[in-house]
């Protein structure tokens, strides 16, 4: 099973690349622009097929993908009847949609995840029905004979009840009725309840207890845990939300993410403990999907929802580094396409002759420090995943 979750993070990951080239062949070929190659892989080709003006294939070093588009700069050389549909000579709209047509698939394929996650498979979630009755009010870990006993106990409820409501309030759920009885330390409480099918109130008094200096109301109850489903409605208003969440979490770990190198460093070559919140790699990814898909811990619909949430976290994720406005990433060709944009305008303002596209070869410094300092990252997340990987202990 471990190396059945290996497999499919591996397959998931080259769909979500074929994803992100397919956002830029679609979009490059909407607008007439010439794409000549469409591969999977770098390096040795293996297999490649011809579909009119496009070599469709497979390359030999599954590493990520490439969509060639004819004209990304002006001093490629091209055949005459093939220059007017040059990427550089498009307009400014439709550059912005073609460079960002691969983010914006990554996004999107990562919201259908989390719908068939929250919509098909569920989410693990603590149920309103009782799975056990704790016998008393714990002073320490376990009950001892002077502890009294618990209001759950003296009201009777029993294992299998399924508390429905609270203080007449019927059909809430779970999350509803928490905050309910965390507030009615030493209060009346009123709980709706099906037994045996029939719908029963049972009234009582929560006893307190002092959790980090708050008083809490304790009923002295376990309830069972399982996964739920959402109907389409609420999994449409969750994927939106979740997706909203990862999104901001990118953005604070790329903006984080100089300030980790360090403590990565020391956790990869100085034998310090590996933070399951700090930076993970390809390889730890993929890791921790085959610990999922082994766990003798998990249920199947568990391993399931954990391998959906990390391929559309990883999706999100990638979307997000891609916008980074530095090149060779797709942002830093967005950021060169607004500048020409905005200094185009400036120069037809003050009625002066446009320059001529912006050559991104004569950024080529910047890009050779960017992919060196990738390459180091990568390769710096590689050895810690191999060396001192994440232990999720699931």
């Amino acid at each position: 099973m471990g190396l059945l979750g290996v497999l499919a993070f591996v397959a998931a990951l080259l769909f979500s690349v074929m994803v992100h080239e397919f956002g830029h062949y679609i979009t490059a070929k909407r607008y007439g622009m010439r794409v000549t190659e469409f591969f999977l892989g770098f390096g040795k080709r293996i297999w490649s097929t011809q579909r009119g003006e496009t070599e469709f294939g497979l390359k030999g070093i599954p590493a990520g993908g490439y969509c060639k588009i004819s004209g990304m700069t002006p001093k490629e050389e091209l055949p005459v009847e093939i220059q007017p549909r040059a990427f550089y000579k498009a307009k400014t709209s439709q550059k912005l949609v073609v460079l960002g047509a691969g983010s914006f698939l990554h996004f999107v394929l990562g919201f259908l995840l989390l719908f068939i996650l929250f919509a098909g498979v569920g989410v693990s979630k603590v149920l309103p029905t009782v799975s056990q009755v704790v016998p008393c009010v714990p002073k320490s870990a376990e009950c001892t004979p002077n502890d009294p006993i618990s209001p759950a106990k003296s009201a009777g409820i029993l294992p299998g009840d399924e508390i429905i409501g609270a203080n007449s309030v019927r059909n809430m759920d779970w999350e509803e009725i928490t905050p309910i009885l965390r507030a009615s330390a030493g209060k009346n409480l009123s709980l709706i309840i099906i037994r045996d099918g029939q719908e029963i109130i049972i009234n009582t008094v929560p006893a307190t207890r002092v959790i980090d200096g708050e008083a809490r109301g304790f009923l002295g109850i376990i309830n069972e845990f399982g996964q739920v489903r959402e109907n389409p409605i609420e999994a449409l208003a969750s994927s939106a939300s979740a997706t909203r969440d990862l999104f901001a979490g990118s953005l604070k770990a790329l903006v984080g993410l100089p300030a980790q190198i360090p403590s990565l460093f020391g956790q990869t070559f100085l034998g310090e403990e590996r933070s399951v919140e700090g930076l993970v790699g390809i390889v730890g990814v993929a890791r921790v999907s085959g610990e999922a898909a082994s766990s003798g811990v998990l249920t199947s619909g568990e391993k399931l929802a954990t391998f959906l949430l990390l391929v559309a976290s990883l999706n999100i994720f990638v979307g997000v580094f891609n916008l980074v406005p530095i090149l060779p990433l797709d942002g830093g060709h967005i950021a060169v396409a607004l500048y020409e944009a905005v200094r185009n305008k400036i120069y037809r303002m003050r009625g002066k002759e446009i320059p001529g596209p912006v050559d991104v070869e004569k950024l080529t410094p910047i890009t050779v420090v960017v992919l060196a300092l990738l390459i180091f990252l990568t390769l710096l997340l590689l050895f810690a995943d191999i060396f001192n990987p994440i232990n999720l202990n699931i």
